[in-house]
């Protein structure tokens, strides 16, 4: 029963992603993000004040668990510090690689219905792909930071 509703929210996020927009603006960054196992691919955009994202979006192509992860990470990432996220991501790539909730007081939202997805051991970097591609927005941030101080 579970693993059916867990298919369905997966479903309705492909099928109706949220945040599927470019957003633009000063505080936005960007990325453009190639899942090197498959294919896929998304430009994920960010707005970020004072270590708050504001808002998160994307644009992109792939498979339902891509895309699905997509959505539910840009749901899930507004409104919180970089800190809450950097705990977000560590949790749900626990998630995905093992099966297991390594923090019962972390609310995933809609990302704990991509859980079965650590049976598919080739399916990983699908569900992560948004985190990896949110990885790299970070890291290319900070390299631009330094190098123009």
């Amino acid at each position: 029963m579970l693993d059916h509703i867990y298919r369905q929210v997966i479903i309705d996020h492909y099928r109706h992603k949220r945040n599927f927009k470019e957003l633009s603006g000063k505080n936005i960054l960007k990325v453009y993000y190639k899942n090197p196992t498959c294919g896929d691919v998304m430009t994920l955009f960010i707005e970020v004040e004072h270590d708050l994202v504001k808002k998160a979006s994307f644009l992109g192509e792939g498979c339902s668990i891509s895309m699905a992860s997509s959505s539910m990470m840009t749901e899930l990432i507004q409104k919180k510090s970089l800190k809450e996220i950097k705990l977000l991501r560590n949790v749900f790539e626990d998630l995905i690689r093992t099966g297991e909730l390594t923090n019962e007081k972390i609310d995933l939202g809609d990302s704990i219905s991509l859980q079965g997805v650590h049976q598919l051991k080739a399916r990983h970097n699908c569900a992560l792909m948004p985190w990896q591609a949110l990885d790299k927005v970070f890291r290319d941030e900070a390299e631009y930071k330094s190098y123009n101080k």
